[in-house]
């Protein structure tokens, strides 16, 4: 199951514009990265919750073909957490013996092969991807034993008070036996505020609970593999700009057009100065005179005026940067009327 269906709060203004899975990593919807990754690994059988600009991500997958998966819906009128839509969504998921839930929101080439294996090996209902990172506070953390059980969890830690560094990816691989440990029909989620829906259902304050409190096994699989969960307009150019520099293993399109730059089709930047790594979507008029100081990426349909100078930026489609204009470690996008 691919996660689709939050509001990407942290992420605006981009967000106010486009449904945070649509966000443009090389020119390519991050979204796009995980259902490619998803084909490569063997998960073909796919479902997606949608509830913020839905029809955004519809129109852009379809039935998801196209990356080799079959790709099917479940909408949510209301978002109903991050476990919730899953729970929706049982029938379809229990068909095996254990699933995958990935955010359709992050940046990652993760190994699933090796997630899948580790799952199968350990004795546990449930296994998580997980990270070391450096900033506890940004993240919830798994507090686990030497063998990998998880022991607990605390949610954005001081480091002065973290008891661990293992950043909870939003990468699960499931038994089916997960639902046994779901709320109740009816139940009111801790996390869900006074108003919240119908089957509304939060992994960190109802399910993992439950599993801790049942004794029930269920494991960290700690990766060394790229991951980014995109939380603000920093890490999101930062993910940009890590995957235009090979930092993570995602396709860029285009074709070569000099060393370390990539063009589009249709696009113009003769004159321009250009230095490495800078990629240009199709359909792209850089004015001669214009300096892209790379890493930049400059998305399809968008024009650079005479004498503006970019660094450590990503201009959105379709945006139009002003003669002489700077832009400098930020995102340039243009709001539709």
């Amino acid at each position: 199951m691919i996660l689709a269906a939050g509001l990407g709060t942290r992420l605006r203004p981009l967000t106010n514009l486009m449904p945070k899975p649509m966000a443009p990593v090389l020119n390519v919807p991050v979204m796009e990265h995980i259902a490619v990754l998803l084909g490569e690994h063997g998960f073909t059988e796919v479902v997606c919750n949608l509830s913020y600009m839905p029809e955004a991500i519809r129109e852009r997958f379809g039935d998801g073909s196209e990356w080799g998966i079959a790709l099917s819906y479940s909408d949510e009128p209301e978002p109903l957490g991050t476990a919730g839509g899953v729970g929706k969504v049982r029938d379809f998921l229990t068909e095996t013996d254990s699933f995958l839930v990935i955010s359709g929101d992050a940046l990652t080439d993760i190994d699933l092969a090796e997630m899948r294996s580790a799952h199968e090996s350990n004795d546990g209902i449930a296994t998580l991807a997980t990270k070391r990172v450096n900033d506890t506070t940004q993240f919830g953390v798994a507090i686990t034993a030497e063998d990998g059980r998880i022991q607990g969890f605390q949610e954005k830690p001081d480091p002065a008070e973290a008891l661990s560094d293992l950043a909870n990816c939003g990468i699960y691989m499931f038994k089916r036996e997960i639902f046994d440990y779901f709320p109740e029909p009816g139940a009111r989620s801790p996390a869900g505020g006074d108003q919240q829906p119908e089957g509304f259902v939060d992994w960190a304050t109802d399910v993992f609970p439950a599993l801790l409190e049942h004794d029930v096994a269920f494991h960290s699989h700690e990766i060394d593999d790229y991951w980014n969960d995109i939380g603000s307009v920093g890490e999101y150019v930062q993910g940009n700009v890590d995957a235009l520099e090979g930092a993570v293993r995602v396709n860029a399109p285009g074709q070569d057009a000099g060393e370390g730059i990539r063009a589009g089709p249709g696009s113009s930047f003769e004159g321009a100065w250009l230095k490495a790594p800078v990629l240009i979507g199709s359909g792209c008029r850089i004015d001669p005179g214009a300096g892209l100081y790379g890493p930049v990426v400059v998305g399809d349909g968008a024009e650079i005026g005479d004498g503006a100078r970019l660094r450590h930026a990503v201009v959105l489609p379709a945006a139009s940067v002003p003669p002489d204009a700077v832009v400098f470690g930020g995102v340039y996008g243009s709001r539709p009327l």
